[in-house]
Parts: structure tokens; C-alpha cells; sequence
């Protein structure tokens, strides 16, 4: 036997073949996203309008005044805002909440997020194929692939959504017996996965069902099949109950109709935006469906696939397949419902629409939930790679890494232009100012003085950049601001921002309140008025 090194070359040796874990995940942020992003200090790139800068936002409220669990009182005040629907992730919130007396004063989270993600997604790529690659090399071009999916890095946008270590975890998980009956296991993903994003949950919450169908279907007693529907139950009112705590189950404002984001049937192959594809052309799909419905896999990932079924037809099964492909099996019936799921009940084929099906107003609240139905397909994906890369490794061993050399080769050079398009946005976002479009220092004068914030157009994301700017001089300060923007808006908190529009428009003020007009509102003439970078101001009054 022989003794573990512990120190010197012997240490350095035995480490080397590790070294990829940390070296794959910081190449591949590289490529795609600049560097300072992982200063949380860089504030200034994601107060730009868009949903990140809301995440940001919502994080910097929480840790600046938490109102009640993973929620803030700073935000869209007096009903406050969820982490949840600020976008700014609840599971990163608890973590953050706990370090609070370290971190900045005003700090970004969003880059060190990302990085995190990918640094996991490779981890959780290794852990699934390393029982299966028959070469250090084998496995470590195996996991480049399994991070190689166009899908993680275009959710640059959302990143709460570029978790899909979290689909991983759940199918390494469920590919093992031992594993998928290990009930603390699959309550630890599934309450990871509620703290992320609801689209992750369903998606972990599908493998996790299929698992518990297959484990309650083989368990060798009753007494066994007690035990998995309990846990079953638990888990599920569990993460129900988070789900619900964080601001699931509220009546809200209808949103764009379920299908206007979703994949179409030739999404594996379809780059969708010209550039994405170094050899396949971009065929835009209709409406809204370009960028949620995005599915393209890569020419590498695509050749993967077919390599992956002549390898799995024509070359001798190995001993350490034995029961992988029975088990996936077991997955069928969830990919199927994700897939279903995902093209919606309106079916389009490069852009055509090809067949419509009416939903009953019934399944309006289901529906409502999965808008952008298109997501659902990532968990599909990730199972087709994962199975044909393991199927590749039945190739003879020079004939399995020269194939894989070439598809990671055919991969990198196919999606270059992509990532090429997410780092010239990135690198055109950073070293700006935090406050690019309102620097006068006067807001910071007028925020103080107030004892709230409101805007006029209560529909911030006419000029979100500008709301962003200023909701986050008004969270240093402290003072509530009346509105934000949320994945999903209350009824009774539109009905509140109809009610004080309605009133500010017929000359109410409320004393304390400091009023920002961003939709080009005329206010009557008073000497309480100012333009502040262009932005027309109604100053607090005290009575």
C-alpha cells in the first residue's frame, strides 16, 4: 500500500491531474466575461438598465435592511420586495447576510457568481463522468464538453440561471441507486435549487420525481417504499413552504402569454443569432423566442451526439456501464414533460409556426409560471452530452481521445463568435461610473432630506438605468423607494402604483416624499421643482 504524499513532488505529482478543475473554469470565464467583473467594488457595469443591475440592487437593499426573511423594506416600499423577484438570489442572500459585517459598503455580487457557477458546473461535470472516463484525458475532455454548452454562458443577462451545476448535481445524483435513494441528498439540492430560481427548482424537482418513481418501484419492501414517500412528501412541503415564503402563491399581474418564449423544434441546430455559429446559419425565431428559447448545442456538441449512438451501437459495453443506461431510462417520462414544456402549446419549426393548441383558462396560474417555457429543455441537453460522452468511452483509448480532441476542438472554434459577442458587450460595460447617468452629487442632498421615494412613471423599466441610479444612492441613505422592478408584479402593489400616480397627477404630494419623473410627465409650475441630469424633480416638502 502504498502512503499518501503529503508534502513536496510526491504532493505536487498526485495533485496534477487536478489541476484542470481550476485552470478550465477561469479560462472559460475569461473567454466570455472581463476580468473586473469579479471586483465586487466594480459597481458601475451592472447599474445599466437591465436585469442584472436589479439583482444587484435587491442584493445591496437585503444586506443594507433586511424586512423578514430574504426580503427588504428598501425596495418597492411599504409592501417591500423578495429576493426571489428582485432576481437577486436568495441562496447567495443567506451567505452574503451572514458575512455582512465584511463585506463593502456598496458591492456587486454578480461577477463572483458567475465565476462561482462555472467553477461548480465543471466540478459537478467531473463528478459525473469521472467513474466513467477510462483516462485522466478521456475525463477531462469530457468535462470541457459538458461546460461547452452555449446555453450556461448566454445567461449572462439572468445570472441566477447560469447555476446549472445545480441540473448536474441532480442527475449525478440520480445516476447512481446508492445516491437517488439518499433522501438528505436530494433535500439538499431541491432546497439549493428553490434558493436559486424556480425554473432550476422544476427542472431539479422533475429528476428528483423520476428518482423517487424508480426507487419506490424497485425498493425491496413496503416498509422501504413508507420511507421514500415520506421523504418525497417532506422534501416537496419543504422546499413548498420556502417557495412560499419567498412570495410564491400571490395573485399577480398576467404576463406575456405562456409560448411567447419558448424553444422550437430546431433548436439544437439553430444558432438563433447571426454569429453564434461559426458553420450553421441563424434562422431568428419569431416574437420573443430568439434569446429565452435559445437551445443551440454547438457543432461539436451536435457531432458529439451522433458519435455517441454509433459508439454505443457498434463498440462492446464496459462493466462500469452496467445499469447507467437502465437507469436513464427512469428519466424518460421528466425530459419528455420538460420537453413538452418547453416548446409550448405553439409549435414552430425555423421560424414558421407550424401548429397552435388553445390552453384552458384553468391552466392560466401553471402557465403563467413557465413563460419562458424554453429554459425547460437544459436538463434534456445535459442528459443527451452526459450519455454520449460516456458512450465515446467505449472507443478504443487512442480512437476516444482523438474523437474528443477534435469535438472540443470543432466546439471552441463553432461558438467563438458567440463568445466573442457576450465579451465585447461586457467589455464595453465596464470602468463606468456608478452613477453614468445621474453623477450630480445633489441627489444625494435630496434623497437625505426625504423620508421616501417615488417615481413617476410608476413602470420603471422605461428608464431603468436611470431608476437604478438613483435606488441605489436611496439604499446608502436608507429611504424606501416605492417601486422596483420585479420578475412578477402583485396585483395589489399595480393597484397601489395606479392609486399614487393618480394622485400625484391631481396635485397631491405627500409630505416627506421626494418625487422623480421619469416619463416625461409634466409637473404644474411650482417653486418645488428642479431638474436634477435632466431628470425633473418635485422636492420633499414637511407638511
Amino acid at each position: 500500500m502504498n502512503p499518501r504524499p503529503r508534502f513536496g513532488l510526491g504532493l505536487v505529482r498526485a495533485r496534477l491531474p487536478m489541476l484542470p478543475m481550476l485552470i478550465i473554469p477561469i479560462l472559460l470565464f475569461l473567454w466570455a466575461y472581463h476580468p473586473s467583473m469579479l471586483d465586487p467594488t466594480e459597481v458601475g457595469w451592472v447599474l445599466r438598465g437591465g436585469d442584472n443591475g436589479e439583482n444587484a440592487l435587491g442584493m445591496h437593499a437585503f444586506l443594507r435592511q433586511a424586512d423578514g426573511p430574504l426580503r427588504t423594506g428598501l425596495l418597492n416600499a411599504p409592501e417591500g420586495a423578495s429576493l426571489w423577484f428582485t432576481d437577486s438570489n436568495p441562496l447567495l442572500g443567506i451567505l452574503l447576510w451572514v458575512l455582512a459585517p465584511l463585506l463593502p459598503g456598496e458591492a456587486q455580487f454578480v461577477g463572483p457568481w458567475m465565476l462561482l457557477c462555472v467553477f461548480l458546473h465543471v466540478f459537478f461535470s467531473w463528478k459525473l463522468l469521472r467513474a466513467y472516463a477510462p483516462t485522466t484525458l478521456t475525463l477531462w475532455l469530457g468535462v470541457g464538453l459538458m461546460s461547452l454548452l452555449p446555453t450556461l454562458f448566454n445567461r449572462y443577462v439572468h445570472v441566477n440561471l447560469m447555476a446549472h451545476w445545480l441540473i448536474l448535481w441532480a442527475l449525478w445524483l440520480f445516476i447512481d441507486a446508492r445516491r437517488a435513494r439518499n433522501l438528505m441528498a436530494w433535500a439538499a439540492v431541491m432546497v439549493a435549487a428553490v434558493l436559486v430560481h424556480s425554473y432550476l427548482f422544476i427542472m431539479v424537482a422533475a429528476i428528483f420525481g423520476s428518482a423517487m418513481l424508480e426507487q419506490f418501484t424497485v425498493a425491496p419492501s413496503w416498509r422501504e417504499r413508507g420511507r421514500l414517500a415520506l421523504g418525497f412528501v417532506l422534501i416537496l412541503a419543504a422546499t413548498g413552504a420556502i417557495a412560499l415564503m419567498l412570495g410564491a402563491g400571490r395573485e399577480f399581474v398576467r404576463p406575456l402569454g405562456y409560448g411567447n418564449f419558448a424553444m422550437s423544434l430546431d433548436g439544437l441546430w439553430n444558432p438563433n443569432f447571426a454569429g453564434f455559429s461559426k458553420f450553421l446559419p441563424a434562422i431568428p425565431p419569431s416574437g420573443l423566442r430568439p434569446f429565452e428559447g435559445f437551445q443551440y448545442l454547438g457543432l461539436g456538441l451536435l457531432f458529439l451526439i451522433i458519435a455517441g449512438a454509433a459508439a454505443g451501437w457498434l463498440a462492446p459495453r464496459r462493466p462500469v456501464e452496467d445499469g447507467l443506461y437502465r437507469r436513464l431510462v427512469w428519466l424518460v417520462p421528466a425530459l419528455l414533460f420538460l420537453t413538452l414544456v418547453a416548446l409550448s402549446n405553439s409549435i414552430e419549426f425555423a421560424g414558421v409556426e407550424m401548429a397552435s393548441v388553445p390552453l384552458p383558462d384553468f391552466l392560466n396560474p401553471v402557465t403563467d409560471a413557465l413563460r419562458a417555457s424554453g429554459r425547460m429543455f437544459w436538463p434534456c441537453s445535459y442528459t443527451l452530452v452526459f450519455a454520449a460522452i460516456v458512450a465515446t468511452y467505449r472507443l478504443r483509448r487512442d480512437q476516444g481521445e482523438m474523437i474528443l480532441v477534435a469535438l472540443v476542438t470543432v466546439q471552441l472554434f463553432d461558438i467563438s463568435g458567440m463568445m466573442k459577442t457576450i465579451r465585447d458587450y461586457h467589455y464595453g460595460e465596464m470602468r463606468v461610473p456608478v452613477y453614468n447617468f445621474t453623477p450630480s452629487g445633489r441627489w444625494d442632498e435630496l434623497i437625505a432630506s426625504s423620508r421616501d421615494i417615488a417615481f413617476e412613471a410608476p413602470d420603471v423599466t422605461r428608464d431603468l438605468g436611470r431608476f437604478q441610479e438613483i435606488a441605489w444612492r436611496a439604499v446608502n441613505h436608507g429611504v424606501p423607494v416605492r417601486q422596483a422592478y420585479l420578475s412578477r408584479w402583485p396585483i395589489a402593489t399595480m393597484e397601489r402604483y395606479r392609486r399614487e400616480s393618480a394622485a400625484f397627477k391631481a396635485g397631491e404630494r405627500v409630505p416627506g416624499r421626494l418625487y422623480v419623473i421619469l416619463d416625461g410627465t409634466t409637473a404644474p409650475t411650482r417653486s418645488d421643482i428642479e431638474v436634477v441630469d435632466g431628470v425633473t424633480v418635485v422636492r420633499p416638502r414637511s407638511h
